[in-house]
């Protein structure tokens, strides 16, 4: 009885497909125990194994042309040295499909977010938050491509995250990101009263950022910090041809406001 599997045999065995196999014995790094009477090619247990470990070099990434050179000059050394390059590629991937994760459970919770708080006047508590400068325009100037094409290397990812624009009452509007820790600045932890809205043309911006000085001043908040605005630009993918904008205010506690949040607004963390 014959010990040697044919090779549809060996392809069943290592859950691959004869064409894989007929392309590894074209490449010349796999070949037949022997060639039988009826022309067929018979793979002994030597070739199950010789398999088996093509099969391990592709999953680390290694080409089939270097297959051949790995199986017959490879040192012990030399076989570390290519696992541990393959775990650097993992571990770089997987940081990689984490940060996604983390993006995608982000953009799911802002946009639920906004749903819910859309057009409404929110307090929010937040912690203090540190913030590197990014651009400096003039209060008057409009973000432009040119602008945005002079700074782009200095931000990879940029539209995945929130842009804020600090209005601190001077002549210069600066654009600036979220920093894990102390940056250019810093804005202080506190309650700050919050809206949220689509905006489609510049004028609709400038009527929101009105709308909330407005309610502000008729709940008597005192304003405790400059004027903040969050942009969103991701989630413009829900809606088409309008950005999403979030209006911060940094109030001062008052008598009033502790009791305006237990009736007019719900308190949320940002």
């Amino acid at each position: 009885m014959k010990s040697e599997i044919t090779i549809s045999e060996l392809a069943n065995l290592m859950n691959v497909s004869v064409h894989q196999i007929r392309y590894f014995e074209e490449k010349g790094v796999l070949g037949p125990a022997y060639t039988d009477n009826n022309q067929y090619r018979m793979f002994g247990i030597e070739q199950i194994y010789q398999l088996a470990h093509i099969l391990l070099l592709r999953k680390l990434g290694v080409s089939v042309q270097s297959i051949k050179n790995c199986m017959t000059s490879y040192s012990a050394d030399q076989y570390r040295q290519l696992f541990h390059h393959s775990l650097r590629e993992v571990d770089a991937e997987l940081l990689r499909l984490k940060e996604l994760q983390q993006f995608i459970k982000k953009v799911l919770h802002e946009q639920q977010n906004f749903n819910s708080q859309s057009n409404q006047y929110q307090i929010k508590q937040r912690d203090t938050t540190y913030f590197a400068s990014w651009i400096e325009m003039g209060s008057n100037s409009k973000l432009d491509a040119k602008l945005l094409a002079e700074q782009a290397k200095r931000v990879p990812n940029l539209f995945e995250l929130d842009i804020h624009y600090i209005y601190d009452g001077s002549s210069t509007i600066t654009l600036c990101l979220e920093t894990q820790g102390p940056g250019d600045f810093s804005l202080p932890g506190g309650n700050y009263l919050s809206m949220q809205s689509l905006i489609h043309e510049d004028d609709e911006l400038e009527q929101m950022i009105e709308q909330l000085y407005d309610y502000a001043a008729a709940q008597s908040y005192t304003i405790a910090g400059p004027l903040i605005l969050i942009e969103r630009s991701y989630l413009s993918l829900f809606s088409k041809n309008e950005l999403h904008y979030e209006l911060q205010l940094l109030i001062e506690s008052s008598t009033k406001s502790e009791r305006s949040n237990n009736h007019d607004y719900s308190t949320d963390n940002n």
